[in-house]
């Protein structure tokens, strides 16, 4: 399904400050994948492949100010094809960011500003097969 939120991203200026802020409040888990300037985010219980382990949440991530296109908080929308949706993006008023990016073999990510101002993200996972 095209559309759903999956993912959320927040941006740090001090990352153990940022980790910890919301460790502590809310007993987030914060991994920092091995060679990635990145930290993944649990925000609820997970499997072994990282993914949630119950429906009603999402799972995240952080990263430094300097890597990103947001000032705030990034919301993440799953899609079928981030090129296709990023060329409707611009049809509507929307504008891109960051065009489809590689995230390792896991899947494509990219950027787009609304027609509001507002950043949010795109995620296409990459074809299993």
């Amino acid at each position: 399904m095209t559309g759903r939120v999956v993912h959320f991203e927040i941006p740090f200026e001090d990352g153990e400050r940022a980790r910890g802020f919301y460790r502590e409040i809310f007993g987030w888990k914060a991994e920092i994948p091995p060679g990635m300037d990145y930290t993944m985010i649990a925000s609820g219980p997970t499997v072994e492949t990282g993914m949630p382990a119950e429906p009603g949440f999402i799972n995240g991530g952080m990263l430094a100010k300097e890597h990103t296109v947001a000032s705030g908080p990034v919301i993440v929308l799953e899609v079928d094809s981030v090129d296709d949706t990023l060329a409707v993006i611009e049809k509507q008023g929307g504008s891109t960011l960051v065009g489809r990016t590689a995230v390792g073999s896991m899947g494509f990510s990219a950027y787009f500003k609304d027609p509001e101002g507002n950043v949010m993200g795109l995620w296409e996972t990459a074809d299993q097969g």
